[in-house]
């Protein structure tokens, strides 16, 4: 698929990944529609999308709500006329170990309500996004990709339960929508990033920074235009699809 004028819908598209992944985006001539629950964060990434070369809207939505959903996707394609692509970005951190245990004693034990918050966002908000999308897409016959955004936490991180769990069904999704899809012109992959310079990493003491990168084969942290790259590759070759590309640094071997 050419980027040059399609629409690009992206999820958590206000700040980091979702962020960088517009701009470089936009940057190939795709037109983005940010996606967010920060209106702040939506008009400076709509500007820096703009500045980038092409046109970007911002759309105020809790991808956890499905009247959320279905409205925003609505209005993107009102606002756009047409849908071509989905990055299925957003997602929270409640991290935690699952039982915290003290000389024998239990001391602490995730909360139902740091996981339910996670699968909320992370899973069931990327099944809603891929659904609304898929569902505007074959009604308007637009052919195109849907990109679900996972992380090597998949395979298992301790203090991750929550997490792990729903970057696992993240992943899973991608060949079950690719084999579903396929007869409607739209593909599916997903991308696994490694440890990535965001806003969150950058709040880190440098001393945790450090014994981070030095774990990384390559010796350091992955850049988000390295991850926008990787989906910008994943749009524009038509035949990649049912996959997931770790983009990580050889950590994960």
């Amino acid at each position: 698929m050419k980027l040059q004028d399609s629409v690009i819908a992206i999820t958590g598209g206000g700040q980091g990944l979702g962020r960088a992944m517009g701009e470089y985006l936009a940057s190939k001539g795709a037109k983005i529609a940010l996606i967010d629950l920060m209106p702040e964060k939506l008009d400076d990434a709509v500007a820096a999308c703009e500045a980038a070369g092409s046109e970007a809207r911002s759309y105020v939505c809790n991808v956890a709500k499905e009247e959320d959903v279905e409205r925003t996707f609505s209005a993107i394609v009102n606002d756009f006329g047409h849908l071509n692509g989905l990055v299925n970005n957003a997602g929270i951190l409640r991290d935690g170990l699952m039982v915290k245990v003290k000389d024998g004693n239990v001391e602490r034990r995730m909360e139902l309500s740091q996981w339910q918050a996670v699968i909320d966002v992370n899973l069931t908000g990327v099944f809603l996004c891929g659904r609304e999308a898929a569902t505007q897409m074959i009604k308007n016959g637009d052919q195109g990709a849907i990109i679900n955004i996972a992380s090597i936490s998949r395979a298992g991180n301790m203090g991750q339960s929550n997490y792990s769990a729903a970057k696992a069904g993240v992943s899973a999704l991608v060949p079950v929508w690719a084999k579903e899809l396929a007869r409607y012109g739209i593909r599916c992959a997903g991308i696994a990033p490694g440890f990535i310079e965001t806003e969150m990493t950058a709040s880190m003491k440098p001393e945790a920074l450090e014994k981070m990168a030095a774990g990384i084969p390559l010796k350091r942290m992955g850049k988000p235009e390295e991850i926008a790259s990787a989906a910008a590759f994943i749009f524009e070759n038509d035949y990649v699809s049912g996959r997931m590309i770790e983009v990580d640094g050889a950590l994960r071997l």
